[in-house]
């Protein structure tokens, strides 16, 4: 998709740290050097790109800001941005009141609910035929934290992952019984070749281990950064820019909170 520059916000909106920004170096955008399609993921040629990685560009384009995509290992991202490695984290991260506590958020940009995947001949219900199944899930993550929290009486054995793609390949080689992630994310994976035989079997409700929706992680002390992401986010959304995108990597519409 091919986008042209973002019309820029008044001086009054912006303040004098994203405006300069360009002069100073780049700020650091992490994201998991792990991939995870279409959100954040190589192409062909080797670059980054997805569906965070372009509306990140967007929004430091509409702050005038010079940015860079720094990729770093998930399980050290939060330290590596109360460290100052990087900047902010732009990586499908839920406001959740637990990881208030280390860090802050932006406003939300988009809000999905986590999903179940199993085989579509899985003799099973999900989530009330989940006693003595395996489930995985990726680890610090919300849907990690709402297995822990709503699934602690079903009986079902948890099954935790460093990363999404573990998960995946542990399900289709049978190794697990169902795994759960976002579901936009596990749409497109069940859209892949050698998962032909799984599917989306059931959604996860609202639940306050899900938090608020998808936001920047910003360090607690980055007052102006946040003003000035949550300037360029109200008008990524008002614009059409982040609905655009959405479209073209989900099929349908998923910004705001």
């Amino acid at each position: 998709m091919k986008r042209t520059l973002l019309p820029v916000l008044s001086a009054g909106v912006l303040t004098l740290t994203a405006m300069t920004a360009s002069a100073a170096e780049p700020l650091k955008i992490g994201i998991s050097a792990e991939p995870y399609p279409p959100f954040t993921y190589k192409s062909a040629e080797g670059e980054w790109t997805g569906f965070e990685v372009e509306l990140g560009q967007a929004l430091c384009e509409a702050m005038q800001a010079d940015c860079a995509i720094t990729p770093t290992g998930w399980s050290g991202i939060f330290p590596a941005l109360n460290t100052g490695k990087i900047d902010m984290i732009m990586n499908s991260l839920s406001i959740t009141d637990k990881r208030k506590k280390v860090i802050d958020f932006t406003d939300p940009y988009y809000y999905t609910p986590g999903a179940y995947v199993a085989a579509k001949d899985a003799e099973f219900a999900i989530p009330d035929g989940l006693d003595g199944k395996v489930l995985g899930v990726q680890g610090a993550t919300t849907n990690a934290s709402y297995a822990r929290r709503a699934l602690i009486d079903s009986g079902v054995e948890i099954k935790i992952y460093d990363q999404q793609e573990q998960a995946n390949r542990d399900l289709l080689a049978g190794r697990v019984d169902a795994i759960l992630a976002d579901k936009i994310a596990m749409a497109e994976f069940v859209k892949r070749d050698e998962a032909q035989g799984y599917e989306i079997r059931a959604t996860a409700p609202r639940h306050p281990a899900f938090g608020e929706g998808v936001g920047i992680g910003l360090r607690q002390d980055d007052d102006a950064l946040r003003e000035d992401l949550n300037a360029a986010i109200a008008q990524v959304l008002e614009d059409g820019t982040c609905a655009a995108l959405s479209r073209e990597y989900f099929g349908t519409d998923i910004c705001g909170g």
